[in-house]
C-alpha cells in the first residue's frame, strides 16, 4: 500500500518547518531584520561618543562618570543575556525582540529629559541596556539557525548594519545637535529605535525535522511489539521440536484469532501498524538554559577570550573623538575619523565572512590572527599625533575590529567551540561572562584618563585586554582536541568492559539445543 504525506499550510506566525537547514529561504528576511537591529543597537552605542562632551558640560561631570552611562548599558546588556535566552526559549524570539525594541525606545526618550547623570544611568544604562540584550541576542541566534554553509558570510554581511549606522549617525547627530541641541537629538534617536519592533515581527521561528521522521518505514521492518511476539513464538517453536508440537507465527495460531487472514492482507495490516507506531513521539522538553557548556574546557577558554577582548571593543569608539579633540583636531574632522573607522569595519566584516566561508578552513585560527592584529592596532593609537596618523590608525583598527566583532558570537556554532545544537544557551552564557568586561572597560579607561590626563592610556588598557584575549583564544582548539580524545578513550574503555559480559544470542543457543534434540530422536 502507498502512503502520502500532505503538507499543511501554516499562517505567517507559525514556524518554518524544514527537513534540513535551508541556507536561505526566509533566512534572507531574518538577515535583513538583523542588519537593522545591529544598526539600531550597537550602532547607536558606538555613536554615543558624539554626546560625550555635551553631557560633561551639561552635568558638569568627569570622564569616568560619563563613561559609566555606556558601561552600565553594556553591562546590563551582557549580564542579562541568560535572561534573554530563557525568555526566547519560553516565548519565542519574535516576542522578545519586539519587547526589547519598546524598552530601548522608552529608555532613550526618557533620557532626553534627564536632569542628572544618575538619571542617565537608569534610563540608558538599565532600561535601554535590557532592551539591547532582548533585541540583539535572539536575532543573531535565530539567524544562525537559518544558515549552515553560508552562516559566516551572511552573519558578517548582516552585521555591517552597525558600521553603516556609525558612519551615518555620527555626522548626522553632530549636525542635528547644532540645530536642535543634544536633548532633542537624543529624543529623535529614541523614536527611531522604535522600528526594532518591526524588525522583530519578521523573525519567524524555524523547526528542523530530519528526513527520516517523515518517511514511511519499509514494510519488512517489524515494530517493537511484533519483534517481541515473534521472538517468544520462535523460542517456543524451536524448544518444542522434540515434543512434536509445531507452533508458528501465522495469524491462525495466534490466540484470539478464529480465522486465518489471507497472505495478501499482511502488508496492508503491517503498514497500518507502522503508521500507528511511527506517529511523532512527544518531543523532549527543551531546557530554558543549558549550563552544561560550562563543563566544556574549550568553551571556558573561549568565554575568557570574550571577557578580555571586550575591553577593546567599546572604549576606542567612545574615546576616539575626545582623543582627536585633545590633539587639536576640529569637531567635523573628528566625526570623519569615527565615520572612516565604521566604513573600514564594514570591509573587515565582509572580508572575514568571505574568508571563513571557504572550506576546508579552521575558523578558530583565522579569528586568532585577527585578534593579534587588532591588538597591534590598539597599541598604534598613542603614536598618532595628527589628523592623518589618527585616520590611518582608525581605519586599520576599524577593519580588524570588523573581522572579530562580526564573527566572535557566530563562531560559537562551530564544532571547535560548542556546535549549533548548544548555540542558544552558549551565546547566553558567553555574553553573560562578557558583562564583567563591559562594566569595567569604559570606567577603567576613564579613570586612567583622569589620572594621567592623557587619552592614550585608555587605548593601552584596551590593547592589554586584547592580548590576554588572544592567549585564551589560542587555547580553545587544544582544549577541544584533548576533550574529544578523552571522550573517545572513555568510550573504548566502556566498550571493552562491557564486551565480556554480553550473553550469547539466545537463538544460537536454542538452535544448538534443537539440533541435539533432533539427533536424539533419530537415534531412538
Amino acid at each position: 500500500s502507498k502512503m502520502t504525506v500532505k503538507a499543511v499550510k501554516m499562517p505567517c506566525t507559525a514556524p518554518n518547518v524544514y527537513t534540513k537547514v535551508p541556507d536561505g529561504g526566509w533566512g534572507w528576511t531574518v538577515a535583513f531584520a538583523f542588519f537593522f537591529v545591529e544598526a539600531l543597537t550597537y550602532g547607536i552605542i558606538k555613536s554615543f561618543g558624539v554626546f560625550f562632551n555635551d553631557l560633561m558640560e551639561s552635568f558638569d561631570e568627569t570622564n569616568s562618570r560619563i563613561s559609566w552611562i555606556i558601561s552600565i548599558c553594556v553591562f546590563v546588556q551582557t549580564f542579562t543575556a541568560p535572561l534573554s535566552t530563557v525568555l526566547s526559549n519560553r516565548f519565542g524570539h519574535r516576542f522578545v525582540v519586539m519587547a526589547g525594541g519598546v524598552l530601548i525606545s522608552t529608555g532613550m526618550v526618557t533620557a532626553s529629559f534627564a536632569r542628572t547623570v544618575v538619571d542617565m544611568y537608569v534610563t540608558i544604562g538599565i532600561i535601554s541596556g535590557l532592551g539591547y540584550c532582548l533585541s540583539f541576542l535572539p536575532t543573531v541566534t535565530i539567524l544562525s539557525q537559518y544558515f549552515d554553509k553560508r552562516r559566516s558570510l551572511v552573519t558578517a554581511v548582516a552585521s555591517t548594519g552597525e558600521c553603516f549606522a556609525v558612519f551615518s549617525f555620527a555626522p548626522a547627530i553632530t549636525a542635528l545637535k547644532e540645530q536642535i541641541g543634544w536633548r532633542y537629538s537624543l529624543l529623535s534617536v529614541g523614536v527611531l529605535q522604535l522600528s526594532i519592533v518591526v524588525c522583530g515581527s519578521l523573525l519567524r521561528p524555524i523547526v528542523i525535522k530530519e528526513q527520516e521522521e517523515v518517511k514511511a518505514q519499509p514494510p519488512e521492518e517489524p515494530t517493537e511489539t511484533k519483534y517481541m511476539l515473534e521472538n517468544e513464538q520462535t523460542r517456543t517453536s524451536i524448544e518444542s521440536i522434540d515434543s512434536g508440537v509445531e507452533i508458528t507465527t501465522s495469524p491462525s495460531n495466534v490466540p484470539g484469532k478464529t480465522k486465518a487472514e489471507p497472505k495478501s492482507e499482511e502488508p496492508k495490516e503491517h503498514v497500518q501498524i507502522l503508521v500507528e507506531n511511527n506517529s511523532t513521539p512527544p518531543e523532549p522538553k527543551t531546557k530554558l538554559l543549558d549550563f552544561s557548556v560550562m563543563r566544556d574546557y574549550s568553551f571556558i577558554c573561549y568565554a575568557f577570550f570574550g571577557l578580555f577582548a571586550t575591553l577593546g571593543f567599546f572604549a576606542p569608539s567612545l574615546y576616539i573623538i575626545p582623543l582627536s579633540l585633545s590633539l587639536g583636531i576640529g569637531k567635523d574632522h573628528s566625526a570623519y575619523i569615527l565615520s572612516a573607522m565604521a566604513i573600514a569595519e564594514v570591509f573587515g566584516r565582509i572580508s572575514a565572512g568571505w574568508v571563513l566561508n571557504k572550506k576546508p578552513i579552521r575558523k578558530i585560527y583565522i579569528e586568532l590572527i585577527c585578534v593579534v592584529l587588532l591588538s597591534v592596532a590598539l597599541f598604534a593609537f598613542p603614536f598618532a599625533s595628527e589628523f592623518w596618523g589618527l585616520m590611518t590608525c582608525s581605519i586599520f583598527f576599524g577593519f580588524m575590529l570588523g573581522t572579530v566583532a562580526g564573527t566572535h558570537i557566530p563562531l560559537l556554532a562551530e564544532d571547535d567551540v560548542v556546535g549549533i545544537a548548544k548555540m542558544s544557551s552558549a551565546a547566553g552564557v558567553y555574553v553573560f561572562i562578557q558583562s564583567l568586561a563591559g562594566l569595567a572597560g569604559p570606567p577603567l579607561a576613564g579613570v586612567l584618563v583622569d589620572t594621567t590626563q592623557n587619552y592614550s592610556s585608555a587605548f593601552y588598557s584596551c590593547a592589554a585586554g586584547m592580548v590576554l584575549g588572544a592567549v585564551f583564544l589560542a587555547l580553545v582548539r587544544p582544549c577541544k582536541a584533548g576533550l574529544c580524545q578523552r571522550q573517545q578513550q572513555r568510550a573504548e574503555e566502556s566498550a571493552a568492559e562491557a564486551l565480556p559480559d554480553l550473553p550469547d544470542d539466545f537463538i544460537e543457543m536454542d538452535i544448538g539445543k534443537a539440533e541435539n534434540s533432533g539427533k536424539g530422536c533419530d537415534g531412538v
